[in-house]
């Protein structure tokens, strides 16, 4: 074999690798981009058919009605809830899928979760410099020190092409679902930040019941203490 064509496999081998360093495995793209909670299409006359379940697998959301044909597959699942009209996972899940350190969390209903998507900001919140006071990265929301994000999104716009860094690998034949706890979380519930401050959108909020309400995924691999890799789901 020539030096030339040596180069040529070379070159070849490291544009492939580079190809699939940048690129966001297709659960995370469709998880983002996912409108939870709109009606079911397939249950369209069942009630609390709200599609908030994401199915790592297949990248798509589900309902509660969907998981008895769906549970055979023993697809790993994400549970979505809403907090003020927006979406929210636990953190306990996401962090074993994502490297979610630096995004500001809060305690709904005592479970820690992080908000998805770019959260909305207030007038007052936008009028404040970001020189004055810490502020997410992405979208320059204020948030409580030391947190850079404050969603997964704006983490992962951050971080740019390669997604790399913060991906984990887990083995995929060891999710399966354990159970599922009817527990919602509402606009009635508490928004706690990490350092305990209460917030809410309505100042006669109280607390609802303190059942956590997520899908609880078993057999998980331990989250990696080293360097992250590449998730396999791409």
């Amino acid at each position: 074999m020539n030096m030339n064509m040596m180069m040529m496999m070379r070159r070849e081998g490291e544009w492939e690798s580079e190809s699939v360093m940048m690129k966001a495995p297709a659960w995370l793209q469709g998880l983002m981009a996912e409108t939870f909670f709109a009606a079911c299409g397939v249950h369209e006359n069942r009630r609390k058919n709200e599609k908030n379940i994401f199915c790592l697998n297949c990248c798509h959301s589900l309902c509660p009605h969907c998981l008895p044909s769906h549970q055979s597959r023993s697809h790993p699942l994400l549970q979505v809830r809403r907090y003020v009209y927006q979406d929210v996972i636990r953190l306990e899940d996401l962090e074993k899928l994502i490297d979610c350190s630096y995004i500001q969390p809060y305690t709904i209903n005592s479970a820690k979760v992080i908000f998805l998507n770019e959260r909305s900001q207030s007038k007052s919140s936008c009028n404040v410099k970001a020189s004055s006071a810490n502020s997410c990265f992405t979208c320059h929301r204020i948030l409580q020190h030391p947190f850079n994000f404050c969603s997964l999104s704006c983490k992962v716009v951050y971080q740019g092409q390669d997604l790399s860094p913060i991906l984990y690998t887990f083995d995929q034949s060891n999710l399966t679902i354990s159970q599922l706890v009817d527990a919602q979380i509402t606009p009635n519930s508490i928004l706690e930040d990490e350092y305990g401050t209460r917030h809410s959108e309505n100042p006669t909020i109280r607390n609802s019941n303190n059942k956590p309400g997520f899908i609880m995924l078993s057999n998980w691999s331990s989250r990696r203490k080293g360097a992250p890799h590449r998730s396999p789901l791409s």
